[in-house]
């Protein structure tokens, strides 16, 4: 009884992290779209945001944000307006 207590409270923990990473991504792109948009570029419907690990510095990250017409690079620093690369 116990092992089928721990295993239902070990499924309720991991669909409730998969969730949270998944709200996470979701603002994430989200807002790198509607950043972009403020700035003049076209985003149709954001489809996903990927951190750029090569490219990215502390307080200087760098995304790979994917729209349904076009893909593009964001580069953000705080209080500054993004840099806005098209990607082909």
């Amino acid at each position: 009884m116990l092992r089928l207590v721990g295993l239902a409270i070990s499924a309720l923990l991991v669909s409730g992290l998969t969730e949270s990473t998944a709200q996470a991504q979701e603002t994430v792109q989200s807002m790198l779209a509607a950043q972009i948009r403020t700035q003049g570029f076209v985003c149709d419907k954001a489809l996903g945001a990927v951190k750029d690990a090569g490219r990215s510095k502390p307080d200087h990250p760098v995304w790979v944000l994917k729209c349904s017409n076009a893909n593009y690079r964001v580069s953000r620093v705080p209080d500054m307006a993004a840099k806005v690369e098209v990607v082909r």
